[in-house]
């Protein structure tokens, strides 16, 4: 790794004698579950016991799939509650405080390991221990201290490192670094392939079906930009796949897609185009209804239903209109 990489023994250090936890990102997927996993069996290496915590639900498809093949225990936000304490550690993995992916609990966030750009809101925050690297996945990160410390990952870390490598960067198709495959030469010796394979295959549900048959249905095009909805809840790594289908289509470099929950509209971005960054489209399109960010060719975002009424009688209509209008193209 680069000489950027922070110390993690100065991790190690700070967290002695405290009660640790590690929490991911809200509804965490499976870059954020392996490197949550890949970090905890790290610290437990130097006898420093942290539990993996969360808020919102786990996804169905690959999310679940990884914390049943690892035996990954992973705590909900309700079931901690009376536990953790104000003086409990907790470091931020796959996001970082105040991103508005992250729920506030109630312990002391002293370090985030991310691979995410820092908000405005999420740069005040100070840390005893900050790793912010912009690469293809969280797991490359947590790949890294292994690397550096001359640690050889069990095989099912090394497994569920790799996995979340490969998901994150779509078969290492986008985003990629050069410690993303980095992170891959030292990984992939060591991965039970048979339960990589497992993990790759199988990941949709018979009713997923239809969210692929609504996007299709409701699919826009406007010059190289690709817009659609799904007019109905589906998890978020379903809302993830389907921009990744339509922006395999020719005719679009960008695609937007939202669906509708009772929460709000939750929405993902997809870009190919180097002059169209996803993360600052969807934070311009979005702003004075909504939110969301990430990275030039990825991102997520999402308007909360007290705010659907400010899109008007034709919610769809305006936000396509402010999706186009944010590209700078006429509507």
């Amino acid at each position: 790794m680069n000489e950027s990489t922070p110390n993690f023994m100065k991790l190690v250090d700070i967290c002695k004698e405290h009660k640790v936890y590690i929490q991911t990102h809200n509804i965490p997927d499976p870059d954020a579950i392996g490197s949550a996993f890949g970090l905890q069996r790290l610290l437990s290496h130097y006898g420093i016991t942290a539990d993996i915590c969360y808020d919102g639900d786990i996804d169905k498809l690959s999310s679940s799939k990884m914390l049943d093949m690892f035996n990954i225990t992973m705590y909900a936000d309700q079931d901690i509650a009376d536990d953790m304490k104000e003086e409990d550690y907790i470091i931020c993995v796959d996001s970082q405080k105040n991103a508005g992916n992250i729920t506030d609990l109630k312990g002391d966030e002293i370090a985030a390991i991310d691979h995410h750009p820092t908000s405005s809101a999420s740069a005040e925050v100070k840390y005893l221990y900050k790793d912010v690297r912009i690469v293809g996945a969280c797991c490359t990160l947590i790949t890294g201290y292994y690397q550096t410390l001359g640690i050889t990952p069990e095989p099912e870390v090394a497994t569920a490192l790799l996995y979340g490598i490969k998901m994150d960067t779509l078969q290492f198709s986008r985003g990629i670094k050069d410690e993303d495959i980095q992170a891959f030469g030292f990984l992939n010796p060591l991965v039970d392939q048979a339960k990589l394979t497992k993990l790759e295959m199988n990941n949709i549900e018979f009713s997923d079906l239809k969210s692929y048959g609504a996007a299709i249905e409701n699919v826009q095009v406007f010059d190289f930009l690709g817009v659609s909805f799904i007019p109905f809840a589906c998890p978020d790594a379903m809302v993830s796949i389907v921009a990744d289908f339509i922006l395999s289509l020719i005719e679009v470099d960008v695609a937007v897609i939202y669906c509708e929950r009772p929460d709000g509209l939750k929405f993902s971005v997809r870009s190919e185009r180097e002059n169209v960054h996803a993360g600052e489209l969807i934070a311009k399109a979005l702003n004075g209804v909504g939110g969301g960010g990430g990275h030039a060719s990825m991102a997520g975002g999402r308007i909360p239903a007290s705010n659907v009424h400010l899109l008007g009688d034709f919610k769809n209509n305006s936000i396509t209109e402010r999706f186009i209008k944010a590209l700078g193209m006429e509507f």
